[in-house]
């Protein structure tokens, strides 16, 4: 039922970020997962692996490209999904709880791309990760404890590396799962916010399709996957 439930009168295409944000998450699950294949994660091997996988792997330089590049694109558009939502009034009442799930998923996304970012265990990411868990670090009262369960100690070891692996392939996808479930399905019985405020989730099926609106499946399906393929095609 709640498949074919309308959507309020024609969204425009800024109302795809969502969904162009979910296939770029698929993205980074099936080329992670090619990764994981020949990564390494020790402070030993690590970088060699990458090495690895960059000139030896058949297309391995290209999987890895979609990985690091993706990573990018999926922050950017759930930035602007964010963005999205704040302007068309989507945290107010009655969609409080869908908004914090979305608040959530932007921090597990965050958390995506700091946690990778250590991964090829090269200079730039060594460093990089230093100033990122120094300014955790800086955190009144808890700054200390903070810094030393990111790192594992005191500096950006073997252990840093392992725990930062371990949350980017383990934890993170599933807390990640959860939020998206949680996110869409009360996406479809809150319903979507737009400009009128009119609209309400209240409204039956038969109110939403005579106020101009049109079936979620397969009409707005449809045409979000138009714009997911553009989004891929450029």
């Amino acid at each position: 039922k709640q498949m074919t439930k309308p959507v309020p009168k024609p969204l425009n295409w800024m109302f795809s970020f969502g969904p162009v944000t979910l296939v770029f998450f698929a993205s980074q699950f099936v080329s992670g997962l090619l990764l994981m294949i020949y990564y390494e994660a020790s402070a030993a091997t690590a970088y060699d692996s990458v090495k690895f996988i960059m000139e030896e792997v058949r297309f391995g330089w290209l999987i890895r490209q979609v990985h690091s590049y993706g990573a990018n694109f999926m922050i950017a558009f759930l930035l602007l999904h964010s963005l999205r939502v704040f302007f068309y009034g989507g945290y107010k009442k009655p969609r409080e709880v869908t908004w914090l799930f979305g608040f959530g998923l932007l921090g597990v996304t965050m958390s995506f791309g700091f946690t990778g970012y250590l991964l090829p265990w090269d200079q730039l990411s060594y460093w990089g990760t230093t100033v990122g868990t120094e300014i955790a670090g800086s955190t009144p009262f808890i700054g200390k404890y903070l810094l030393i369960v990111l790192r594992g100690g005191e500096t950006i070891s073997d252990v840093t590396l392992t725990r930062f692996f371990a949350a980017h392939v383990i934890v993170l996808p599933w807390v990640f799962a959860m939020l998206v479930g949680a996110h869409l399905f009360l996406i479809r019985y809150k319903g979507i916010s737009t400009l009128d405020r009119t609209d309400v989730p209240e409204k039956t099926s038969e109110e939403l399709l005579k106020d101009g609106g049109h079936p979620f499946y397969p009409k707005h399906v449809l045409k979000e996957a138009i714009v997911v393929l553009l989004v891929l095609a450029s």
